[in-house]
């Protein structure tokens, strides 16, 4: 049982591109991913990172190739992990050709800052040879200098026309397989850049809120930015930029695409802010219930409201639901239906069974 939208999004139809086995654009499913944020020399850390991070939901990962030796760790790394990787290179050409040849499938560049034509020839050759896709990256932090002068400060036509400038460079040496980000701190600049920039290319478009902030603002301004644009029907992955635990990137990430019914996976949990008519201590419920029902990669719903006012229309909208009820008798419902009193002792184990047999039984029904 899910709850039915109440606005469906029509996303606009782009190229598809492939970044490993991912398919980016077209109508393939909005891919999430993040970056490491250990030292990608430091192989058997960042691995375990990786895994961490694949977890947790991510399709796509990004590493840092800022010399030779973190670039020529790649293939140990790619050997090691399922996540296809995203090197992220800046000004120096060798350090992209080195990336693709040891095993990024996704090259995260400016051309224009590569060099010369040669040199961008010697990139885009590697990355053809290699099956190695290139996410053109314009951030207003790093705009060209020209064009910082012409419009004085960042700005969404800037940020475009930037974008436009490296599309042409690739397009040039007859290279299409790649993707455009037009990031920004500034949600409403950023957004702005990328509803002009979808209105002329059919490129996908990678979203993302470039230096969001900590956990919670950070959280806030991508899912305002990002909610935003997905709305729109713009937007083909994703990536929430947090200074905190990648991990968690991934978790606001994915809570963003269920929140809009862009992605399915795991448990959605629906549960009330609690207040004195709860009979339950909701809060600590669903602080557990997250936790160990975090395994569970099956979706389905699960409502957890702690009295009768809202309880029994929600319960009946979930897979499995419970509403608080008098002197610790409350109800279980199953696919909306009445099913059981249970204590409030008993909600956690009793809530964990439920959820992992409707698991279960939709696992097998696949």
């Amino acid at each position: 049982m899910s709850l039915r939208p109440f606005r469906d999004i029509h996303r606009k139809k782009t190229k598809v591109i492939n970044v490993g086995d991912v398919k980016v654009g077209g109508n393939n499913p909005i891919s999430i991913q993040s970056m490491t944020n250990t030292l990608t020399s430091d192989i058997q850390a960042t691995i375990k990172q990786i895994h961490e991070i694949h977890e947790e939901g991510a399709d796509i990962v990004r590493v840092s190739c800022p010399d030779k030796e973190s670039a020529l760790a790649l293939k140990k790394i790619t050997k090691n992990v399922s996540l296809p990787i995203v090197a992220d290179i800046h000004f120096h050409y060798k350090r992209a050709i080195e990336a693709a040849e040891n095993g990024a499938k996704c090259l995260r560049i400016n051309p224009g800052n590569i060099g010369d034509k040669k040199k961008i020839h010697d990139v885009l050759s590697a990355a053809k040879n290699n099956g190695c896709s290139i996410r053109i990256g314009v951030n207003a932090g790093s705009l060209e200098k020209d064009i910082l002068e012409k419009y004085k400060e960042p700005c969404p036509e800037a940020l475009v026309e930037s974008a436009l400038r490296n599309i042409e460079i690739l397009e040039d040496q007859d290279f299409f397989d790649f993707k455009v980000s037009v990031k920004s701190s500034d949600i409403f600049l950023t957004m702005a850049a990328y509803r002009q920039l979808s209105k002329i290319t059919d490129y996908p478009l990678h979203l993302g809120i470039t230096e969001a902030g900590s956990f919670v603002s950070g959280s806030i301004k991508s899912s305002i930015g990002l909610g935003s644009l997905l709305m729109d029907g713009i937007g083909d992955t994703i990536r929430v930029s947090l200074s905190d635990d990648p991990v968690k990137e991934i978790k606001i990430g994915n809570e963003i695409l269920k929140s809009l019914n862009l992605r399915n996976r795991g448990v959605k949990i629906i549960s009330c802010p609690s207040c004195a008519r709860q009979a339950f201590q909701v809060i600590d419920t669903v602080k557990i219930l997250e936790e160990k029902l975090s395994h569970i990669k099956t979706p389905l719903t699960l409502s957890i409201i702690g009295c009768v006012v809202n309880g029994p229309g929600e319960a009946a909208l979930t897979d499995v639901g419970i509403t608080g009820g008098g002197k610790g008798n409350n109800m279980l419902y199953l696919s909306g239906i009445q099913s059981e009193k249970v204590l409030s002792e008993d909600i956690i184990s009793k809530v964990i069974s439920e959820v992992e047999k409707k698991a279960a039984e939709l696992d097998s029904k696949l």
